[in-house]
């Protein structure tokens, strides 16, 4: 099962961007519908609001009047946390209940206004985020929904931020446009993306780039891996796990492979193994058969072992190394990190040599293969700029 976080400013059109998704087979849980739901007339829910906030909040048929309840929470930020007390853990039961009872190749997209708000993107598998000018969006709330322009600023000022719902975002529908671009770009992600992502996920299958290929430097690599750290560590909570940003893409202004690399540390191989299986159903399946690093000089180890794990999203390849914190292979991995970060002539050193692999060996094996050498070369120097520097782990 795939579990996607839907989410958007008001009057974004995340809910078209839904009707979309249901379109193709998804089964969509409608926060909103279920806020609804559990505060509906005889609901413990609605006792508890009205306790709250008063009689002036239900109708005279003992349902909840929204606008009147909504005159009092949207201009009251305690009042606004005093509602979502009440209403937000009915809600994720309830979502908790309809995605069990989905079927085990289901995509579920819980379409969810204040996913950002209350810090559930890392309990979803990939977060989708639907956006638009914010003069769009108060345009549709007053000829949408019969609001005047100062209410639908008051609500959009009530919810976070454009900056910080899209710094959660692993993909961004752009819903300025007609509603056929939209259903287009949504029919791209339904196709290219969210279908093999979930067979990936369900059948444990990394994604893996076979072809060595230089990018330029990505701004975005260090929240991308932000992003999949918080799924890393959620996944394995409450483990306190030490989750690191290492490779090419952790190295500001290198040209590199365009695959996040993950050192998660862990106390002993078997408990790397332990949690293989938690990984796995996070989207991050572990690749078959033995891994290890090659020791680096000086060292008695005859290989340092580790356990590796790929992504299941298509949409973007990960390498996750799992290695026992203080172990040599750990340590290699931070070092190198930061002494390339450091060093600006070895950075400019290893770009070349990474320049004439790609230009003669494509295949990504043959590729890491060829960097063997300079790496051996480089742990000396390294080492001596960890000693001179008072660098640690």
């Amino acid at each position: 099962m795939l579990m996607i976080g839907l989410t958007g400013g008001i009057g974004s059109g995340k809910s078209v961007a839904a009707a979309r998704l249901a379109h193709h087979g998804a089964v969509v849980i409608d926060a909103d519908r279920l806020a609804r739901e559990v505060v509906e007339p005889g609901t413990e829910g609605l006792r508890e609001v009205v306790a709250a906030f008063g009689t002036r909040v239900c109708r005279p048929d003992g349902s909840l009047d929204r606008p009147a309840l909504g005159e009092i929470v949207f201009g009251d930020p305690a009042a606004r946390a005093r509602l979502e007390q009440i209403i937000h853990p009915r809600v994720r039961a309830r979502t908790a209940q309809l995605a069990a009872e989905a079927a085990p190749d289901a995509i579920v997209v819980n379409d969810v206004p204040l996913l950002v708000e209350v810090g559930l993107a890392p309990t979803y598998h990939l977060v989708v985020v639907v956006r638009a000018a914010e003069q769009t969006r108060i345009g549709r709330l007053v000829r949408d929904r019969g609001m005047t322009a100062t209410q639908a600023e008051q609500r959009i000022r009530a919810q976070a931020g454009d900056a910080r719902r899209e710094a959660a975002a692993d993909v961004l529908l752009d819903n300025d446009a007609d509603l056929a671009t939209l259903h287009a770009a949504v029919d791209t992600l339904w196709r290219e993306r969210l279908l093999p992502y979930e067979r990936n996920v369900r059948e444990r299958l990394p994604v893996r780039l076979t072809e060595a290929r230089l990018v330029a430097p990505d701004p975005d690599w260090p929240a991308q891996f932000t992003r999949l750290a918080a799924r890393i560590r959620h996944a394995l909570r409450p483990a306190e796990i030490r989750v690191d940003h290492v490779g090419s893409t952790a190295v500001p202004g290198l040209p590199a492979r365009d695959v996040i690399d993950i050192q998660v540390g862990v106390g002993s191989m078997a408990e790397a193994d332990a949690v293989a299986d938690r990984l796995a159903e996070a989207g991050f399946p572990r690749y078959p058969g033995q891994w290890w690093d090659n020791p680096r000089f000086p060292t008695d180890a005859d290989r340092w072992e580790k356990r590796l794990h790929g992504s299941a999203d298509p949409g973007r390849p990960v390498n996750l190394h799992v290695r026992v914190v203080g172990s040599p292979g750990w340590r290699y991995a931070l070092l190198m990190r930061d002494h390339l970060r450091a060093d600006p002539e070895q950075r400019s050193a290893y770009l070349r040599l990474k320049q004439r692999l790609v230009a003669t060996s494509p295949d990504v094996d043959a590729y890491a293969a060829g960097k063997e050498p300079w790496f051996d070369r480089e742990h000396e120097r390294a080492e001596a700029w960890a000693a001179a520097t008072g660098w640690r782990p």
